[in-house]
């Protein structure tokens, strides 16, 4: 069987996605990028259910798929989605030291996230998921 091409460009792909974010987000540095993304993907994770984390994972390009499950424990108990600036807020204190997050991080991590996803496949999974897992890619 032939490696598929989503992951021999895996690479290329991330490299396209974080340049974007870091353009999007503001930042200097794809460190404070990556800070942001994953701040913005833990806050989320934390809210779903394994099943409902594996069928997103499942929807994103392999790079971004695996800072997704890195160091999930998906025995931990899930918090409630709450509201837009209670998440803007968790997300910021994901490594506050490090965390360079701008107000909105998850709305332009969304917009950023949308460009680099297959679009189909991504509103498929996403309409199997709750209303409000729903809402913060939106």
């Amino acid at each position: 069987m032939p490696m598929p091409q989503e992951y021999f460009n895996a690479s290329r792909d991330f490299d396209a996605f974080m340049a974007d974010a870091k353009a999007s987000l503001g930042h200097g540095s794809h460190h404070q990028t990556y800070t942001t993304v994953d701040a913005v993907l833990i806050v989320f994770r934390r809210r779903l259910s394994a099943r409902d984390g594996l069928r997103f994972a499942s929807a994103l390009p392999p790079v971004l798929r695996a800072i997704f499950v890195a160091n999930w424990d998906p025995e931990e108990a899930r918090s409630t989605f709450g509201t837009r600036a209670d998440l803007e807020a968790e997300a910021k204190a994901i490594r506050p030291d490090h965390n360079f997050s701008p107000d909105g991080a998850i709305a332009i991590v969304a917009s950023v996230l949308w460009r680099h996803v297959d679009r189909e496949d991504f509103e498929r999974m996403l309409a199997a998921l709750p209303d409000e897992a729903r809402d913060y890619w939106a």
